[in-house]
């Protein structure tokens, strides 16, 4: 696997991109959903997440509720449950995928072994599925903080966990700028997440996926390989 690749080839290699994810959410809730003709089980839950991120946008997770969701889908509160019996399930399984993602992605770069190839090429993995499933990423930073306990516990364990890899790359450096890996890594986090947050800047700046990951790979070697 190489460490530089561009946003169409890592949709090439994506463990979920914007059809799959369906197929996913589905077959991880086989106990949960009741409705089982696959075709309509998947056109609506792709109806409630995007509505679920319309109405949390606009009024906000907290203030949104099941009738507002029923609107918004077109669904029927019983059509409703037949996916969900609460708002507390919906953000449960946005989590799970975001958790997904970050957990699969990074194990397709198992094979690189120069630790800043390997930096890189999750860094820009990083980049790049958060592009691809930008409203679930914003969604948890986001809402988090309203959910239960238990889920904001969640959430930030997907975020510890990333920062931890990064972590780890650099510590296996041979040679490295003074100073924690861990500190370095929640740098690097902060800019993937700037990305996926503050899109509005970036797009009013035409700025593309691949000018993102390239300009914050080129900040990362500059750094810790001068």
């Amino acid at each position: 696997m190489l460490a530089q690749f561009n946003f169409q080839q890592f949709q090439e290699m994506t463990p979920l991109d914007g059809v799959n994810i369906w197929t996913y959410l589905l077959d991880r809730n086989a106990e949960r959903i009741t409705v089982k003709r696959r075709k309509p089980a998947l056109e609506n839950l792709e109806k409630i997440f995007n509505a679920t991120f319309k109405l949390a946008n606009e009024v906000g997770f907290r203030a949104m509720n099941l009738r507002d969701l029923c609107g918004e889908t077109g669904l029927s509160m019983g059509g409703l449950y037949g996916y969900i019996s609460n708002k507390d399930q919906l953000a449960e399984m946005i989590e799970d995928v975001v958790r997904h993602a970050t957990h699969e992605t990074p194990r397709l770069f198992d094979a690189v072994s120069d630790p800043l190839d390997k930096l890189e090429a999750l860094i820009r993995a990083s980049i790049y599925i958060s592009e691809i499933l930008q409203p679930w990423f914003y969604f948890v930073f986001m809402d988090s903080r309203v959910l239960q306990a238990a889920q904001r516990n969640t959430a930030k364990e997907s975020e510890l966990y990333v920062q931890s890899l990064f972590a780890d790359v650099i510590a296996q450096l041979p040679v490295r700028p003074t100073g924690s890996p861990d500190l370095m890594a929640a740098h690097i986090m902060a800019m993937f997440q700037d990305w996926y947050v503050k899109r509005w800047k970036y797009r009013a700046a035409a700025v593309d996926p691949d000018r993102f990951a390239d300009s914050t790979v080129r900040m990362m070697r500059g750094y810790l390989a001068p």
